[in-house]
């Protein structure tokens, strides 16, 4: 008897409870993230039901107090979360999913942000309608299709400001206001990689702006550095490092990747020829990324401050396409209070955009893709300008040279008989390209 029950005591002593601290739900077009917050490590299993569909996740040793952790409302894919004790001592928590999914379940460690956590994302079971691949050069004339990428989101929430402002919402507010302009100007699409607060990884934003058959690919960022005196705008692009890595990876997988470079496939090449053809269009995405950064780097100084003069480069995951020109923006640093203030400024954000924007437009004219309307010249050049608010201590000259423009051509623009400004005025800027 005694036996029996020191072996039922070191079995309990075996499995310490996993306290849930938290849940959350994020829900993308295409999927959706459920997120347990542990305060320790925890094993688990998973599994599918049908007739209702549920997906069901036993944690061993787990306890979830419902007085303390409020569980989310339906969301995505997700109708309903409910949890209870079984006779084991496991918790099983229930997903109540709308359709069939496919689940993937793993354990993060802790990091600066976050103690252990149990990831849960779903996927649509059903198979996606396929894609009718078309030679962007047979069309009639084809918008320009520009991707636009807000950095972070969801679990993820980027840098944070001194007065909590979280990078993740501030570059989506940009890249909207961003998408927008795009969207009104001729010849023009957006896309926005990431639309709502949820967490995509590096590899499937570059694979959605593909699948748009994007011509540029644009992330938005705010930088963030332990000296708050740090400020201004920078453009990176990718290092040849990061690209050659990416190159190798995608010749790996070049089974399953069909025109990628200019439509053409990489299924029925051998790999001597594959490489080269990576080779050249790597090259030419670097490149045209670089060019792509000097003038959007240059359009942001118009505005305001640059970090650095010159484009920067470095191996960011985002960037990494062989054939995608592709350009990551820090407007500004968060972690400088005056920054972050500006940042949260909805008149800057969209001074920002209307930059970036003016920086895409001065490359496409110069070098507009194969098959666009900007390539056949159907569309005339492009009128650039930028606005600008009157500040005490301003005069019409002062505002003239540092937007590099003559102060005639600036009373003129304007319609001003004279040189008097008032504050609260508004001025019309033209840019220079």
């Amino acid at each position: 008897m005694m036996v029996a029950l020191l072996g039922l005591f070191w079995a309990a002593q075996t499995v310490a409870t996993v306290n849930i601290q938290g849940v959350r739900l994020w829900a993308a077009p295409d999927n959706t993230r459920v997120v347990l917050d542990l305060d320790r490590s925890a094993e688990h299993d998973l599994m599918i039901l049908e007739s209702p569909n549920r997906v069901v996740i036993d944690i061993a040793g787990g306890a979830l107090n419902k007085d303390w952790v409020r569980l989310p409302a339906a969301q995505g894919l997700v109708a309903n979360i409910r949890s209870g004790r079984r006779n084991d001592g496991s918790l099983r928590i229930v997903l109540d999913v709308s359709e069939k999914v496919r689940p993937k379940s793993f354990l993060l460690k802790p990091n600066e942000q976050y103690g252990y956590r149990l990831v849960i994302d779903l996927v649509a079971a059903k198979k996606p309608k396929p894609v009718r691949q078309l030679n962007a050069a047979n069309l009639p004339g084809r918008d320009v299709v520009v991707a636009i990428d807000a950095g972070h989101g969801g679990e993820d929430p980027g840098a944070l400001g001194r007065r909590g402002t979280r990078e993740k919402d501030i570059v989506l507010q940009i890249a909207r206001r961003l998408a927008k302009k795009v969207d009104q100007r001729p010849g023009m699409r957006a896309y926005l990689v990431r639309d709502g607060d949820y967490f995509l990884p590096h590899a499937q934003r570059m694979e959605k702006a593909r699948l748009q058959r994007a011509d540029l690919f644009i992330s938005i960022h705010a930088d963030s550095f332990t000296n708050r005196k740090a400020h201004g705008a920078s453009v990176y692009v990718l290092s040849e490092k990061g690209a050659s890595d990416e190159a190798s990876r995608l010749l790996a997988e070049r089974e399953n990747s069909s025109d990628l470079i200019g439509g053409v496939s990489l299924a029925d090449k051998d790999d001597v020829l594959a490489s080269v053809l990576l080779d050249l269009s790597q090259s030419y995405a670097i490149s045209a990324s670089m060019n792509v950064a000097d003038s959007v780097l240059e359009q942001l100084g118009v505005i305001g401050s640059v970090h650095k003069s010159k484009v920067l480069q470095a191996n960011f995951l985002v960037l990494k396409s062989p054939d995608i020109p592709s350009i990551l923006v820090e407007t500004a640093f968060i972690s400088n209070p005056q920054e972050e203030k500006k940042l949260r400024d909805k008149a800057h954000q969209d001074r920002l955009a209307g930059a970036i924007l003016n920086g895409l437009v001065v490359y496409l004219h110069a070098n507009p893709p194969a098959g666009t309307l900007l390539a056949r010249g159907d569309l005339p050049n492009p009128k650039l300008e930028t606005a600008y608010v009157i500040r005490r201590g301003d005069t019409l000259s002062g505002i003239a040279s540092h937007y590099r423009v003559s102060l005639r051509r600036l009373r003129e623009y304007n319609s001003l008989g004279g040189d008097r400004i008032m504050v609260g005025q508004v001025l019309q800027i033209p840019i220079r390209y």
